[in-house]
């Protein structure tokens, strides 16, 4: 007699949990993402208006509880790094925080599809569902991925579409000879009621005085510790002046009159990676477009002179990309290259100190440097700049750095090349 075959079936524990967890319904923990790409008044209008509905929106829902509405005011969404407000939101999503998040469009969310898919992913994996408003897309729906990729292409479209159309105006603007300036850190101009550069005859008075101190004979350096000490603000409004501003002054042909454009330029719309124009693109040199402040004559006897000096550095630059570029903070004098050897003689280390520490009886204070230390602190100066993790290499070094500030306490100030100035504390 041949015996009933019988079947049981047991329920995973994740069903088992969630037909215990219908019995008693939870409010879903919602938030909201708000974004808008530009600072013009109707975009601040769009952005005050979508945080307000969201909240108003999820508040009014009694089976929701409101966790919060985050946003990103004037920042891209073709890449998800700086957006403090977004990614603050992922992180708490991740951890448990939130249950649902609700967005207008594929597009306010992010117009890079490899992000779109990936965050998507990440918090459906976390049990967080997103709300797409518009293309009416919920990400717990199995077929979401298919439309949600296609959509987001056509986001990352649109997006490179608007970037050309920006491109072509400015290079038309260009070729029309339009100068602009970035005023709020450019001193001596203001924009005047044409919309052409009107002179600020006081900011114009220390532009004159960085150029006559210098033909006088003083150093860039020496120029730049004295407006520090005169208290006189920088472009930016910073306190201390440092030796790539001064620089900047000195060289930029604005000062006499001209312009010329397209000096960096963006190399890829999704990254918003921006280089120096070393001749990867046209350059647009418009004379006379404004008043200048220095006279062109003056102005090209600097730069001949600057022209000089930079020769005769060059000349005992040693091949070394640390070279000339590192300052001691102490007394000025550049750090050299010594070879250590261990008591056995078996290990082998490249330092740099300041040439002048021995000397007439003098100790600086600052601290003798290895190479990886120096490449450390280099490291941590790009991830200061670029915000994410960034690995030391001579040819970002070489492109980069115009020279290096050591101060006690392994305190290193990098001035750039493109005149911006980065502060790190190595941890010892």
């Amino acid at each position: 007699m041949s015996t009933e075959r019988k079947v049981t079936i047991i329920e995973p524990i994740s069903q088992k949990i969630a037909a215990e967890s219908t019995a008693l319904p939870e409010k879903l923990r919602v938030a909201a993402y708000a974004r808008v790409s530009t600072e013009q008044d109707e975009q601040q209008s769009s952005y005050e208006a979508q945080v307000d509905f969201y909240t108003r929106y999820i508040q009014s829902n009694p089976n929701w509880e409101f966790v919060s509405v985050f946003a990103d005011e004037g920042i891209t969404g073709t890449n998800t790094k700086k957006r403090d407000g977004f990614n603050l939101m992922i992180q708490k999503a991740l951890n448990g925080e939130i249950d649902l998040i609700l967005t207008k469009s594929i597009s306010r969310f992010a117009r890079n599809t490899v992000d779109t898919l990936q965050t998507v992913r990440e918090l459906k994996a976390a049990g967080v569902e997103v709300i797409f408003e518009k293309e009416n897309l919920h990400t717990f729906d199995p077929k979401c991925e298919v439309m949600l990729t296609i959509m987001s292409s056509l986001a990352q479209e649109e997006s490179r579409s608007i970037s050309e159309n920006i491109r072509w105006g400015k290079q038309k603007n260009m070729r029309d000879g339009k100068v602009t300036m970035a005023y709020s850190h450019f001193l001596g101009y203001r924009k005047g009621e044409d919309g052409r550069p009107e002179i600020v005859e006081e900011e114009a008075e220390i532009v004159r005085q960085i150029y006559l101190m210098f033909l006088s004979g003083k150093t860039i350096r020496q120029i730049a510790e004295h407006l520090t000490r005169q208290g006189i603000p920088t472009p930016s409004g910073k306190v201390k002046w440092s030796v790539s501003t001064v620089k900047s002054i000195l060289t930029n042909e604005k000062y006499k009159g001209d312009a010329l454009l397209q000096k960096t330029y963006t190399v890829d719309y999704l990254t918003k990676e921006v280089r120096k124009n070393d001749g990867a693109m046209a350059q647009y040199l418009v004379e006379n477009s404004h008043d200048p402040i220095i006279e062109p004559e003056v102005f090209d006897t600097v730069q001949e002179k600057l022209k000089r000096h930079c020769a005769n550095r060059s000349k005992i630059r040693s091949s070394h990309p640390f070279a000339n570029r590192i300052i001691c903070g102490d007394c000025g004098a550049f750090y050299g290259h010594k070879v250590w050897h261990n008591r056995s003689n078996t290990e082998r280390y490249d330092v740099w100190y300041c040439n002048h520490r021995y000397r007439q009886g003098e100790t600086c204070q600052t601290p003798f440097l290895r190479e990886d230390e120096i490449k450390a602190a280099f490291s941590a100066a790009l991830s200061k700049k670029s915000g994410v993790k960034a690995e030391y290499s001579e040819q970002q070094w070489r492109s980069l750095v115009d020279t290096v500030i050591v101060y006690p306490g392994f305190r290193f100030i990098f001035h750039l090349n493109d005149e911006s100035e980065i502060e790190v504390i190595l941890a010892k």
